[in-house]
């Protein structure tokens, strides 16, 4: 990890925090990277600890400062935190430090767009201290890219493996660039890059593929013999010998020809359609079923197929994908359900994001899986979005290894599935 250090710390915190990344040493043997200390990027709402830019991935750090040390602190998003059972008062910012990283990390991830640099992720580690023995996060907050952590090395580096999971390493070009987004003096030469892990390039290099050169057939092809070598050739045989030759080869001509005349060639099949391909945080789903019903209770179990017995649906669009993770195969399944109203598209995503209540039937149940692909979506990680009429389940599982409904490389997999448009 090659350390630049811009300014001081906005937090006491932060010292702890320079401490822990500055243990993981130079070079790519723990995780490699660039850590910029005291920086405040472009539209950023707060001076950040630190930023992290990695070869996957890219990771604001936030420092909180804690009234006192805390053996237990819950940090959810979606309500203000507790640290040792008492409410974390804030009297500015959002609710609590974690919106803040989330906000934070956006505002990067925006400036980043806006100069045309790398799509890649941007997360965010909020690291609360001077300690905290204990931090809990809720499994449903821990797919939408922030971690809450105490101050050590260890907390922060597992963290950081965990969220940066761009499926390839960002090139040194575009890394100088964005260090410029960061600092205009914030300049690493290309060797000190490398050292971290950046590939000079992302291109295949073409020196190395193996390649066969095949011959261009034409109707002068060079073993042919040439016409004044055929002639004196058949020179030197006798009339009769010259006679008896061309009847067997017209003979054998006229043979060939009738079989090629009487043969029943079937008409050439179109080039096969290549499989569409969407492209969601730099991960690349490739689809390879989908489905279109109007009968919603046909295809589910539980009480969502008891829902819809009494609630019939307007259409209900199913489709698997296959994706990669940090080199491991994924399959995801997504189901776009249509309804009526937008009240009864609430009423179903309660149903279905309700642990044991069944939910819609995925096409590989159904036997319209693809070779290679799973053998179905149990244990699966699952997320459910609701947009107006319309409800979407995704679920995803690992096609060679097992799968857990809290692995969180798989719950970010499904929210990324919840952008994903399924095509005819």
């Amino acid at each position: 990890m090659r350390l630049v250090r811009l300014g001081a710390e906005p937090t006491q915190v932060g010292t702890d925090i320079r401490a822990a990344i500055s243990a993981w040493g130079v070079g790519g043997s723990v995780l490699g990277g660039v850590a910029v200390f005291g920086c405040r990027p472009p539209g950023s709402p707060r001076p950040l600890d630190a930023v992290i830019v990695l070869p996957r991935g890219v990771i604001v750090v936030l420092g909180i400062d804690l009234p006192e040390p805390a053996l237990k602190v819950d940090a959810p998003l979606q309500t203000p935190w507790t640290i040792d059972g008492w409410p974390l008062v804030r009297t500015e910012g959002a609710v609590n430090p974690g919106l803040e990283g989330l906000e934070s990390a956006a505002a990067l991830a925006r400036s980043l767009q806006s100069r045309g640099l790398e799509p890649l992720p941007v997360a965010a580690i909020v690291v609360v201290g001077p300690y905290a023995g204990q931090v809990t996060q809720p499994t449903t907050d821990l797919h939408r890219g922030v971690r809450v952590v105490s101050p050590n090395t260890t907390t922060i580096l597992a963290a950081a493996r965990e969220l940066a999971t761009y499926e390839r390493p960002c090139p040194i070009e575009p890394v100088q660039r964005l260090l410029r987004v960061l600092d205009e003096e914030c300049e690493l030469s290309v060797a000190e890059l490398a050292d971290e892990g950046f590939p000079e390039s992302d291109g295949t290099d073409l020196a190395t593929v193996d390649t066969m050169l095949i011959p261009k057939y034409t109707e002068k092809s060079a073993d042919r013999l040439p016409l004044s070598r055929v002639s004196s050739s058949l020179s030197r045989f006798s009339p009769r010998t010259k006679l008896i030759a061309a009847v067997a080869a017209l003979v054998l001509i006229c043979g060939v020809v009738g079989v090629w005349l009487t043969l029943d060639r079937p008409a050439a099949s179109p080039p096969p359609r290549a499989a569409p391909i969407q492209r969601v945080d730099g991960v690349e789903f490739v689809q390879q079923v989908t489905t279109r019903e109007t009968d919603c209770a046909r295809h589910s179990f539980g009480d969502v197929q008891r829902w819809f017995e009494q609630r019939p649906c307007r259409s209900l669009t199913r489709a698997v994908f296959e994706a990669q993770v940090s080199g491991r195969p994924a399959a995801v399944s997504v189901a776009i359900v249509e309804l009526p109203d937008q009240q009864a598209a609430s009423e179903l995503r309660v149903v279905a994001d309700s642990v044991g209540t069944g939910g819609v039937t995925d096409l590989v149940t159904e036997g319209l899986g693809w070779p290679g692909g799973p053998d179905g979506f149990d244990n699966a990680a699952q997320a459910v979005q609701q947009d107006g009429n319309q409800v979407r389940i995704v679920q995803t599982v690992w096609r060679q290894r097992a799968s857990t409904p809290e692995d969180v490389g798989l719950r970010a997999l499904a929210e990324r599935g919840l952008r994903l448009t399924p095509q005819p």
